[in-house]
């Protein structure tokens, strides 16, 4: 077991790698560059469909702007070959499929408040 020295060492780092750091640098419309503390990234597309790249990861991103609804599929999951897959496998199928869902709930909710 460690010191009291140690676990308040451990406290103080978990305390702060709970803070976080985004910056989204908008270049021109439809080309964002996303910085963080664990990298950068760039975002093509606008309100409603994006992909995004972060190394060799690329995400697209389709959605209701202002609903906050949205659906995000891993496209290239940046894995080397012969890797350990990731403990979550991304979902892949129809490009479609999360756009559609997201048309349902927005429909839905719309006929419950009516």
């Amino acid at each position: 077991m460690g010191s009291y020295q140690d676990r308040g060492a451990q406290a103080l780092i978990k305390d702060i790698m709970g803070f976080r750091f985004q910056k989204r640098i908008r270049l021109f419309k439809g080309l964002t560059l996303n910085l963080s503390k664990s990298g950068t990234s760039w975002t093509v597309g606008g309100p409603g469909a994006s992909v995004n790249v972060r190394g060799d990861k690329v995400t697209r991103t389709v959605g209701v702007p202002g609903t906050g609804l949205s659906y995000r599929e891993t496209l290239v999951d940046g894995q080397p070959e012969g890797a350990d897959p990731p403990s979550e496998k991304p979902v892949r199928g129809n490009p479609w499929r999360g756009l559609l869902w997201i048309i349902l709930i927005v429909l839905a909710l719309v006929w419950v408040f009516k």
